[in-house]
């Protein structure tokens, strides 16, 4: 999983053979003593649907395995069970849901009792239901609560010591950190990511780190090194078997090109986010993709409003209904900003004020200081 990928050729022979092993054994009147031993196959199965994304298959897998934990009412498989269905029902758009199955797991999860299982099910189960609560938290609106998550799963990740955990965390913590608008954090640590998989020869979580690295960039004005680096870590994702996060770092590598003033690349990498979330579902960043390519109409020589704003409109409905408060909130602020170059500042500010206002916490990041700042300029 770590060294070649998670739905590399090697490692889903790997599980398949290991399943066979299992149906024999039965077959035979040997089934095995350990309980644990036919949902860590699951599981890898669950993991390869997972990288290599198939939504419909992550979320059936992910009930199969809540209902075998059910059956065996033991508290492991009900921690994992809830964990992979969290993870599911977040990654194709099921916000909300998602995270309460998430807070049963936290719940349900011993790490004196539970830290060993990590060899079984790739990292600790710990470190990943916090990292996964901190994604939901943040696209839910909680960017506070979405990085203390984030701290205490890089300090628990940090204390076990495994590689594996620590490689995991890394990578979706700078993915928090990126979205939080802490980009000196998210660097921090791709850099430790990268020590570490140079160290350990894990190319799978080395490629995770230079798309990220790429996406640092893009957002921070180095438009021609994010280009070449998410491009590159692209190919190199998808020779993996992985397509999980690809409507994302595609969504990443548009916004570096239209900064170039490629508008064609820019248009083709949207074409492919969406492709992606329409035939995967993989949903959770759906109302970022619209909204990006609303900014990129915008920098057409033409400057297509009506375009943007068909997008944005869209961006707003999808986060609306995936209660995605931080993705609306980027929505309303692109569209407010259209509305205010139009001489439409009043219903700009109707459209923005709300959803500003409905934040309770987070006004030091990056977002919500952007969006106090555009509605001052409005006259709020």
């Amino acid at each position: 999983m770590h060294t070649k990928g998670f739905a590399a050729p090697d490692t889903k022979a790997a599980i398949e053979q290991a399943r066979l092993y299992i149906e024999q054994a039965e077959t035979l009147g040997e089934p095995p003593e350990d309980p644990l031993l036919l949902l860590s196959v699951l599981y890898g199965f669950w993991a390869a649907g997972f990288v290599a994304f198939k939504g419909d298959v992550v979320r059936d897998l992910a009930a199969q395995f809540l209902a075998l934990a059910e059956g065996q009412a033991a508290t492991v498989s009900l921690m994992q069970g809830h964990r992979l269905m969290g993870i599911s029902l977040i990654c194709t758009g099921d916000i909300a849901e998602g995270q309460v199955h998430l807070d049963r797991a936290i719940a349900l999860y011993n790490p004196a009792e539970h830290r060993p299982l990590a060899t079984r099910f790739g990292f600790d189960s710990g470190v990943s239901i916090l990292i996964w609560r901190s994604l939901s938290l943040w696209i839910r609106g909680y960017p506070d609560a979405a990085l203390e998550s984030v701290n205490e799963a890089l300090k628990e990740a940090h204390k076990i010591g495994q590689a594996t955990t620590l490689m995991f965390a890394l990578t979706y913590t700078s993915l928090a950190y990126i979205w939080c608008g802490d980009y000196a954090a998210a660097n921090a640590q791709t850099d430790e990511l990268i020590a570490l998989t140079d160290e350990k020869g894990a190319v799978f979580w080395k490629v995770a780190a230079t798309i990220l690295e790429g996406c640092i960039l893009a957002v921070t004005d180095k438009a021609p090194i994010a280009v070449n680096m998410i491009t590159s870590g692209v190919a190199a994702w998808r020779s993996t078997g992985s397509t999980a996060c690809m409507p994302l770092w595609l969504s990443y590598l548009a916004q570096a090109h239209a900064k170039l003033g490629g508008l064609a690349y820019a248009w083709h990498c949207i074409g492919e986010a969406t492709t992606a979330v329409e035939n995967t579902k993989e949903k959770w960043c759906e109302a970022e993709i619209h909204r990006i390519a609303g900014e990129v109409a915008l920098k057409s020589p033409e400057q297509d409003t009506a375009k943007a704003e068909a997008y944005f409109e869209r961006a707003l409905a999808v986060a609306r209904q995936q209660q995605a408060k931080s993705w609306e909130l980027r929505a309303a602020m692109s569209m407010a900003r259209l509305w205010r170059d139009q001489g439409k500042r009043g219903e700009a500010r109707e459209l923005l004020a709300p959803v500003y206002g409905w934040f309770t916490e987070g006004f030091d990041t990056r977002d919500l200081k952007k969006a106090k700042a555009l509605l001052d300029e409005l006259g709020r």
